[in-house]
């Protein structure tokens, strides 16, 4: 019987593998979806520090009055040489009022780094919570026994905080802001952290005001606001800021028998 060989036809060839135009084209493909996924990891990580940030803003107010309710006072601010402890120690007249840090030492607190200061979720050592105690009434809020002895009624806590850093007028003791913007006219004490952007405190007006790396100002009056996101140049503003109410430290050292 005949047989016959099987022919290849060069146009009926198959090619296998796989050529770089198909390669590249995959490769597109893949750094779309992974970038894809990683652009809301990164949104999440951030969302998930900030939640933790206003939590520790919240420990360290009520450390603040556990402090003063066990003290009479509230505590100074700790300065950048004092590794964490309040200055000067036991109170009185403060080296750094408004610009100084969160006395973590002095607190008891546990999430400190190496020196002993208090820092928030982004962990850098440029990330020390801050903390401002006011001047007013001559010290007595940081002066043993002297805000019983001013009593309530007598007393003028002065930290201002505003909406807006445009809106502030003044310097030092006489800093203000314009009353649309005014949120606080007499807060005790200001405990803000400086966000993802602490190293160098960011470029806007609003961030100027807080004292930060960036920032040579020192005054009474500080800035909260919604936040923007780093980078967006003159609007950013990362910082998280909450504050102390006079009427809070008043009835919680009422019935701790601290006052009147």
């Amino acid at each position: 019987m005949a047989t016959f060989a099987a022919v290849r036809h060069p146009a009926r060839t198959r090619q296998h593998g796989v050529s770089l135009v198909e390669l590249a084209i995959g490769l597109l493909i893949l750094s779309l979806i992974i970038g894809g996924l990683l652009v809301p990891l990164a949104s999440q990580v951030e969302q998930s520090r900030v939640g933790q940030a206003q939590r520790q803003l919240e420990e360290i107010r009520e450390a603040l009055l556990g402090f003063a309710l066990a003290n009479g006072r509230l505590p100074c601010p700790a300065s950048a040489a004092s590794n964490g402890i309040e200055s000067p120690v036991g109170g009185g007249v403060c080296t750094n009022p408004w610009n100084g840090f969160v006395p973590a030492v002095t607190l008891g607190l546990s999430q400190v780094d190496e020196a002993g200061y208090s820092i928030d979720a982004w962990g850098f050592a440029q990330n020390r919570v801050r903390y401002a105690v006011t001047t007013g009434s001559a010290g007595a809020f940081t002066t043993a026994g002297q805000m019983r002895a001013i009593g309530m009624a007598a007393l003028a806590p002065d930290l201002r905080v505003c909406r807006s850093g445009a809106s502030i007028t003044g310097a030092g003791n006489a800093a203000t802001c314009m009353a649309p913007d005014l949120l606080s006219q007499n807060a005790v004490a200001v405990i803000y952290s400086l966000g993802a952007n602490a190293a160098t405190g960011g470029t806007s007006q609003d961030e100027a005001q807080n004292p930060n790396p960036n920032s040579a100002n020192n005054d009474r009056a500080f800035v909260s606001r919604v936040r923007a996101a780093p980078g967006a140049a003159a609007a950013e503003f990362d910082d998280l800021v909450t504050w102390l109410s006079p009427n809070v430290l008043y009835s919680r050292m009422v019935t701790a028998g601290q006052l009147p």
